[in-house]
């Protein structure tokens, strides 16, 4: 369901993207197949359009916050095992695979598209074709018909993917859901000299420190002076959250230590880590607006593994194949696709 959700950004992205120029060349033969689904054969233009699409976002923001050119980006690690082309061009094609398979079982659900929806399908496509030129056209396989399929299995997924997921179980314990409140304070090991560089504490000035705060956190376990009081007075403040168990903000071992008090108004001891000191406060033990989101969250997550169930049975049942070779013919380090006009249009 989470790639589900992000498609739909992509699909408002599409529509915007109709009063967009894109810039670039080259590409193979739109009409060969890449991908089949069962007995549908997908044409590689309709791949390489969502791809591109795809490729045009990451390049004219991420690779923009980042001060990249596109080609420098597209070279960088995602992670330990793949680039970021390889991972974009691994989620393209899984979700092209999905869409189909989801229009292949939209009868079941009784979902079609409206006369309206598929005029205004229609009306995009030729938006889109109408505002690039041909040469961008030609790159990004932004012909009428490409684009116009694509579409549509962008609005049908809207549709039946809510379907999909109807029927789990909505009934979440307070239990389950169980969220507690803390406040905390942080104290770093590190300052800052005249000429605002960080400059790090000597293990000197760290006992010192630790000293300091724990004097003060004895005080107020004593109740001779309140936490906020505390913060004053060493000169930081006081920031709350809820948590769980499996929580790791704001640190795992802050919150390892404030789920280990019983009792609300309990105060954890002092909380080192590398960077510096952290205390907390427990204030709740169950927090109940937290406590209500995390039931929302639990029930979305039932629905997005239904989702994903479901798709994934589809798929064993379906025989799929790429055509690798053609697949490979993308390449977003070779060719470049920016967004030049980012007017947005909603959908």
């Amino acid at each position: 369901m989470k790639q589900w959700r992000r498609r739909g950004i992509v699909l408002i992205a599409a529509f915007s993207l109709a009063a967009a120029s894109l810039m670039g060349c080259g590409a193979a033969d739109p009409e060969e197949t890449v991908l089949t689904v069962g007995d549908t054969q997908v044409p590689f233009g309709v791949v390489n359009y969502f791809a591109r699409m795809q490729q045009a976002r990451y390049e004219t923001y991420y690779a923009g916050m980042m001060g990249m050119t596109g080609e420098a980006f597209w070279k960088q690690n995602s992670s330990d095992e793949e680039t970021y082309e390889e991972m974009v061009k691994k989620g393209v094609m899984d979700d092209m695979q999905q869409l189909y398979l989801i229009r292949q079982h939209a009868e079941e659900y009784g979902v079609e598209l409206s006369e309206e929806e598929e005029a205004a399908i229609e009306e995009a496509a030729k938006q889109f074709v109408a505002d690039n030129a041909q040469e961008a056209r030609d790159v990004v396989s932004g012909e009428e018909k490409y684009v116009k399929e694509y579409l549509t299995l962008m609005a049908i997924e809207s549709k039946v993917a809510p379907l999909m997921m109807e029927g789990v179980d909505e009934d979440v314990s307070d239990e389950e859901a169980a969220q507690k409140a803390m406040e905390y304070i942080y104290l770093s090991y590190s300052t800052t000299d005249a000429d605002g560089n960080s400059v790090d504490m000597s293990d000197e000035e760290k006992e010192s420190l630790k000293a300091d705060v724990q004097e003060k956190l004895d005080e107020v376990k004593a109740g001779d002076v309140t936490f906020d009081e505390m913060a004053e007075d060493l000169g930081v403040s006081v920031q709350t959250a809820t948590f769980d168990k499996d929580s790791y903000a704001p640190n795992a071992d802050l919150v390892e230590a404030a789920d280990a008090l019983e009792k609300e108004d309990d105060y954890t001891d002092l909380v080192e880590i590398d960077r510096g000191i952290y205390v907390g406060h427990l204030t709740s033990l169950l927090d109940r607006d937290a406590t209500d989101a995390k039931k929302e969250s639990i029930v979305e997550q039932r629905k997005n593994e239904q989702f994903s169930d479901l798709v994934e049975k589809w798929k064993e049942e379906t025989t799929i194949t790429v055509n690798e070779g053609l697949w490979k013919k993308v390449s977003f380090k070779k060719q470049g696709v920016t967004i030049k006009d980012t007017t947005t249009a909603t959908e």
